[in-house]
């Protein structure tokens, strides 16, 4: 039985290490309850969660990144308060920060589809209609994901990198969308491996900052706009 309810919790502002553990915890559980149907003749539906948080400054390298792509030292990242994790999820180096709205949804795809692309083009989607709400145009492009501004131009440039796991049919990590992020901690990194393209933010392209929480609310809607979902929520852990 599909269960399209889609749990959803606020962390606020969080440590990177204890979001990334949180949502193995909630990943495991599902996985589990999916091998234990296997031995029932009417299996336990699943749940489905969403996660939003903002970290303090945090440079992630998924497996397939260079290290290299780091550009500065472990004194250097001291000095400016940052930390730098090795995960397990797909994508190069990026950064999360302060005003920058990270969602991870920890999905069961068998109670939505079973396609990994689909599943990245449809969270692409959820920001592309986001931006469309502040006059924004913003596209996909060919073999990168993530979601672009003035694609093929010399003006490119990234808003929303996305990097993604998935176990089981089962999803953890996200996307990481600029909303009023100091620019300049993206100076110290490839940005997603990515040399000859920018990173903006909504502040940067609408040349003011942005009330953080109705982005956030509009981009929940969206979500369940293209994932043709119920979102409930959950008190805060």
């Amino acid at each position: 039985m599909k269960n399209k309810e889609v749990i959803y919790q606020h962390l606020g502002t969080r440590e990177y290490a204890e979001c990334w553990q949180y949502q193995e915890k909630l990943m495991k559980e599902i996985i589990d309850i999916k091998l234990s149907n296997r031995e029932k003749e009417i299996p336990v539906s699943t749940q489905n969660y969403l996660l939003t948080v903002e970290h303090p400054h945090v440079y992630t390298l998924g497996k397939s990144g260079k290290e290299n792509h780091l550009l500065v030292s472990d004194e250097f990242l001291k000095s400016i308060n940052a930390s730098y994790f090795k995960v397990n999820r797909g994508g190069d180096i990026t950064y999360h920060g302060y005003g920058q709205l990270v969602v991870y949804p920890i999905l069961d795809l068998e109670n939505f589809f079973t396609d990994i692309h689909k599943y990245v083009r449809y969270l692409e989607e959820v920001i592309i209609r986001t931006l469309a709400e502040y006059d924004i145009k913003a596209e996909r492009s060919k073999g990168e994901t993530g979601v672009w501004l003035d694609v093929n131009s010399p003006n490119a440039r990234k808003i929303c990198a996305i990097g993604v796991r998935s176990s089981r049919w089962v999803t953890m990590h996200g996307l990481a969308f600029n909303i009023n992020v100091d620019l300049r901690y993206f100076n110290y990194i490839v940005p997603c491996g990515i040399v000859d393209k920018k990173v903006t933010s909504l502040n940067k392209e609408l040349g003011y900052n942005v009330d953080e929480n109705e982005v956030r609310m509009k981009v929940l809607r969206h979500f369940e706009e293209v994932f043709e979902c119920n979102i409930v929520e959950k008190l805060k852990t």
